[in-house]
């Protein structure tokens, strides 16, 4: 599954839940362990059952309630499974209309010679929790000349077409160029439809595959792209219908891919964005949308997650979710199509990842090597705001702000701005802890003068986490006059605030002169509209002494003294 399964021994330390910032996992089925399990899928058949695939050749069945007691073995293949290393039962995929046909696809590795086998399988027709062993229909084989570099990962996109991943056959550096060869299947993601079988095969082939016009007989019109190293995770974003992939690296780049039909992703010309062996290289590539190097930092071998859809962690939403095996971490990588992808790691996993999982509401899950499957613990949103205004009151700023309920609250912090970027700290007001009921705040801003004002609410944690909730504005019209305020700190060393308002349009200069009358500094000098200013001062240049500061416009001229003690 992935360079990922050179297994290491590795001892897991179980833990209960683990977290990284505001995101956290937790045991979703504290009952239940699994041995060896590679995959988590849900039928999709209103039932709310989870499928847990393990690498030997079973497929463990069980209601999604976190007090599970027990699971049901749903199929049972080990007779006719390989398993070991990076070999066994490694993928699943439930048909769109399983609900009415009971049809599901497995992704396994036989013996004698080694191969991989894509076969269809129906579920009991007297017990929904048992298949019927004896229902195979193989759709599809092909050789593996190596243990490594399976693919396994097997899921239907929304043409309804069954998209499979297969490694470039395995060893390293792919010694038989399988991954650029469309002779064969290695190296590929391949696409069949499964409803509409072509005979001899039992499976057609879409009419937009990109090699399916060839008059080459020995080019394999099942392709769907190729150039890939060893696909073992990849899923379709249910809202966009991207297909997003890990793609395992060789010894340097791991990378996540969006899969186009027809695509070359590189592979083994270009490791990531990287040139690998570039050999007989002379096509057009695909780059990766984001790719990590192999280090403690990073990790070592990508494990393909899900963009996440679901409820309980809403600031998530649309950001793909995939890990490393090795070193366990877990990120949410962002990505529009048109500006840089953004990934921030939210976590590390107590186990190797093996793969992801969601859930019929789209809920995810992380499957992990030391028997236990994981899940998102939902946000908890520390203050539900109803309201926050502001009003103007006897040229004061009256705030009030309403919660509805309140968790953990230590209180709010009210800042204030005149350009919306620039905040500071106006007053602390303490919160109502953990409450259901209805609060009400206020707080009187005494020190405005004229101008827009912008104030924010800054929501403090007892632990310390906060987060900003909403931001209003207030006019309090434009300065009836000219001023030039004293300058904040003074003394000062070297830098200082100087303010100003101007009731009228046009030019403004603002100059620095010494105890000699001299001209040291141009703080401003052009238009200004009616306003008030602030300007920073640096004077790390001059020396200590007293110092003037005079506000210019066409009718108004004003002087201040201030005092550089260094």
């Amino acid at each position: 599954m992935k360079g990922h399964f050179k297994f290491l021994i590795i001892l897991l330390i179980l833990i209960p839940f683990f977290s990284n910032a505001q995101y956290n996992f937790e045991v979703a089925f504290p009952n239940l362990t699994f041995s060896n399990p590679l995959d988590l899928q849900n039928p999709g058949d209103g039932t709310n059952r989870l499928f847990v695939v393990e690498r030997d050749g079973v497929i463990k069945v069980f209601p999604n309630q976190t007090n599970v007691s027990a699971t049901k073995i749903f199929l049972d293949i080990t007779d006719r499974v390989t398993s070991g290393g990076e070999t066994g039962l490694l993928g699943l995929a439930f048909h769109p209309d399983y609900e009415s046909n009971g049809y599901f696809y497995v992704n396994y590795t036989a013996p004698n010679p080694l191969h991989t086998v894509i076969s269809r399988f129906q579920v009991s027709s007297t017990n929904p929790d048992s298949a019927d062993k004896n229902s195979e229909l193989i759709l599809l084989t092909y050789n593996q000349p190596y243990s490594n570099h399976n693919g396994g990962c097997v899921t239907f996109g929304a043409d309804g077409y069954l998209y499979i991943a297969a490694g470039d056959g395995g060893s390293g550096g792919d010694p038989d160029g399988n991954a650029q060869n469309i002779t064969t299947l290695l190296g590929k993601i391949i696409r069949i439809d499964v409803n509409n079988p072509e005979a001899p095969l039992n499976y057609g082939i879409p009419a937009d595959n990109p090699f399916v016009d060839s008059t080459n007989v020995n080019i394999r019109k099942e392709i769907y792209a190729f150039g890939l190293r060893n696909t073992w995770r990849f899923s379709f974003d249910p809202v966009t219908n991207w297909l997003w992939a890990g793609d395992v690296g060789q010894g340097n780049w791991e990378e996540v891919d969006i899969i186009q039909n027809g695509k070359n992703y590189g592979w083994r010309c270009y490791e990531g964005n990287h040139a690998y062996n570039l050999s007989g290289c002379n096509g057009t590539y695909e780059f990766p949308i984001w790719e990590y190097p192999h280090s403690s930092t990073g990790g070592y071998s990508i494990t393909g997650g899900y963009v996440y859809r679901g409820q309980n962690v809403p600031e998530l939403t649309g950001k793909y979710i995939y890990g490393d095996y090795v070193s366990a971490r877990v990120w949410a990588l962002e990505y529009d199509g048109i500006n840089p992808a953004v990934n921030t790691q939210i976590t590390t996993a107590p186990g190797s990842i093996t793969s992801f999982g969601v859930d019929e509401s789209n809920e995810l899950y992380l499957v992990s090597f030391n028997g236990k499957i994981y899940r998102f613990i939902p946000t908890v949103v520390p203050v539900e705001l109803i309201s926050f205004n502001a009003a103007v009151i006897d040229g004061k700023v009256k705030l009030d702000w309403y919660t509805a309920s309140e968790t953990n609250n230590a209180g709010f912090m009210i800042e204030r701005s005149s350009d919306e970027v620039n905040y500071e700290e106006l007053f602390f007001i303490g919160g109502n802890g953990t409450s259901t009921n209805r609060n009400v705040y206020s707080y009187i801003d005494e020190t405005v003068k004229s101008g827009v004002y912008y104030y924010r609410l800054k929501q403090i944690n007892f632990d310390g986490s906060y987060e900003y909730l909403k931001v209003v504005a207030i006019d309090l019209g434009i300065p009836q006059k000219f001023l030039l305020a004293q300058n904040y700190p003074n003394p000062f060393n070297p830098k200082t605030i100087i303010s100003f308002q101007t009731p009228v349009e046009g030019l403004v200069s603002l100059k620095i002169f010494d105890v000699l009358g001299n001209e040291v500094m141009t703080l401003i000098d052009e238009q200004k509209s009616a306003g008030n200013y602030s300007i920073e001062m640096d004077a790390s240049q001059l020396t200590s002494g007293i110092y003037f500061y005079k506000l210019a416009s066409k009718d108004f001229s004003s002087v201040k003294k201030m005092i550089l003690l260094k």
